[in-house]
């Protein structure tokens, strides 16, 4: 039994919450006089309309739009030497949550957070209610560090996050009566019923809280499976009986506009949803399974494409270089790496750069991932006929100043990007290459004439994605110099090397990594390469004399950001050969 609910003189109660009250006003007047928030006049008017209205002190402030909800509560918290804490900005653990039951934190008024070491974090109106704080003790196990937070955002926790799993298992358990056997034309009529609404929407929902680049919707034998991609980490997060299927992938079908009866054959397509204020574009794929169709939704913050080339991860060295490449007028830059490692979001970055008025930007892509302002974004539709390379040519009959190719696939599309560049236009593509050396070899091996590429290309970058330390929990260590040579990690003088590595806690749900960052490799083309082109030299050779001349590889690059503590090695050493 709780103690909450223990025995109590009812007048007792009520002569303790008086005093409370009283000694409430006292502290307030004190501490808003000495911060200045309100003049001694103004509080000897908020006295006289206190007694008169009969309202606390801090009602009647609110009331006269001298002070507001977070001001009141963050100098009290100020006061009683806590921490104030602002719940919309905070990114709440969600293990946390599910310590406390909706029910406990209604009845006190507490939202927990947080993990603190062996303590759980929670939020309360009223940090002096040392009733309310025993008996969480006792609830969950853990000893309670209070921080303070106003009612209404506390209210507010409570609404959106306790709703959210509950109401997954209420919509999956009222869609339960669907039959096995769909008939094909009763498929959208229940695809559009609120239920399965309602399940999407959830699903949606939760992949954005929890930072997922992808969502895939994965049929079993059995059952259904749901899994976010964080981080470039595939994690389940949801299983669902097998009869919900058809309905849950065919709304996904006709929310990106896709032909809901045909099963047999992958299709493609595209939507847009604002949550929680904001905009996002997602990018859907169905891929025909033994045990069904298989759903990956994309998601795609348009918000993010205004991402700033600094905050990608370069090194302030290795930015100097790439700027100088592109903010030429002409020439050919491309950016290489395997899918997902984050080519796009370097190219869309350069073009925020480049957007302005006077430019003529033009792209081709396949797909149009984000939706920008001022640019003039091709779709290639080959069943229309519109491939890269005749939208190139249809391009370049535009007059256009700045030219992106999504990618450069064949000796075609190669050779009219590299005579745009040739003829005054700035090109910018994606290759799929190990390292930057090897974009040289690749155009050559395509077919295209090697003096055309020493003379187009003026730099090529290689990148990969590697996850960043959780800063929560990322702990030092110094690792032995013998293992340090053994990878080829660089060494400075004697000096033991403080390195860190992943451990796990609850903000990165036990991963050690939260967030990404970008690795760079970033060669540009001197004469000397471009001689090396010339001649065919080998990728090999071409990336010796790079490294000659200065260029980080994607392997120093990594341990530069090792040694500056934003990853770790095991990380580098899982992205980079």
């Amino acid at each position: 039994m709780l103690a909450r609910n223990k025995p109590e003189n009812q007048l007792t109660g009520k002569l303790r919450g008086m005093d409370m009250v009283t000694k409430l006003d006292e502290e307030l007047k004190e501490i808003l006089i000495n911060e200045g928030i309100v003049t001694p006049e103004q509080l000897v008017g908020a006295e006289e309309a206190q007694r008169k209205s009969g309202k606390s002190l801090a009602q009647i402030l609110m009331d006269m739009k001298l002070i507001n909800e977070v001001t009141l509560t963050s100098v009290l918290a100020k006061r009683k030497g806590l921490s104030f804490v602002d719940l919309e900005d905070y990114e709440v653990n969600a293990s946390a949550v599910a310590i406390i039951s909706e029910e406990v934190a209604r009845r006190y008024l507490v939202f927990p957070i947080d993990f603190e070491g062996d303590r759980l974090v929670v939020a309360m109106a009223n940090p002096d209610d040392i009733v309310a704080i025993d008996d969480l003790r006792i609830v969950t196990g853990y000893d309670i560090k209070p921080v303070v937070s106003t009612e209404s955002d506390i209210l507010s926790a409570i609404n959106h996050y306790y709703r959210m799993g509950e109401a997954l298992g209420r919509e999956i358990e009222g869609i339960m009566e669907i039959e096995e056997e769909i008939p094909v034309e009763k498929i959208h009529e229940i695809a559009e019923e609120v239920p399965i609404v309602k399940l999407v929407n959830l699903v949606i929902t939760r992949a954005i809280h929890d930072r997922a680049s992808d969502i895939h919707i994965e049929p079993q034998e059995k059952d259904l499976r749901v899994r976010y991609r964080i981080d470039g980490v595939l994690h389940e997060v949801m299983r669902s009986p097998k009869r919900i299927q058809p309905a849950l992938t065919s709304r996904f079908k006709i929310m990106a506009g896709m032909d809901i009866a045909e099963c047999r054959k992958p299709q493609d397509g595209h939507c847009g949803l604002t949550v929680g204020g904001k905009a996002y574009d997602f990018r859907v794929a169905t891929l025909p399974t033994v045990h069904g169709e298989r759903v990956v939704l994309r998601i795609l913050e348009k918000e993010s494409i205004l991402m700033d080339l600094n905050d990608l991860g370069f090194l302030p060295e290795s930015l100097e270089k790439f700027k100088s490449s592109f903010t030429k007028p002409y020439g050919t830059i491309l950016v290489t790496g395997p899918t997902g490692s984050g080519k796009s979001t370097t190219l869309y970055a350069v073009l925020n750069v480049l957007n302005i008025p006077e430019k003529n930007i033009v792209t081709i892509e396949d797909p149009v991932e984000y939706r920008l302002h001022g640019i003039n974004q091709i779709q290639i539709n080959p069943k229309a006929g519109l491939t890269f390379a005749r939208g190139l040519r249809s391009i370049l009959r535009s007059s256009p100043d700045i030219i992106m190719v999504g990618e450069i696939r064949d000796r075609e599309t190669a050779q009219i990007a590299i005579e745009a560049a040739l003829t005054g236009h700035l090109v910018l593509s994606t290759l799929h290459t190990n390292d930057a050396p090897g974009a040289i070899t690749r155009l050559t091996e395509m077919g295209i004439p090697p003096f055309l590429v020493s003379s187009a290309v003026d730099c090529v970058q290689a990148q990969r994605l590697a996850r960043r330390l959780c800063k929560g929990c990322k702990e030092s260590y110094n690792p032995s110099t013998k293992a340090l040579e053994e990878i080829g990690f660089p060494l400075e003088g004697d000096d033991i090397l403080t390195l860190y590595r992943p451990k796990g806690c609850s903000k990165c749900n036990d991963t050690g990594y939260k967030g990404r960052i970008g690795i760079y490799e970033i060669m540009l083309m001197s004469e000397t390469i471009k001689r090396l082109t010339v001649e065919k030299a080998t990728a090999e050779e071409i990336k010796e004399v790079a490294i000659a001349q200065g260029m980080k590889t994607l392997r120093q690059d990594g341990f530069e950001k090792v040694r500056l503590g934003i990853t770790s090695i095991e990380e580098i050493m899982r992205v980079i050969v």
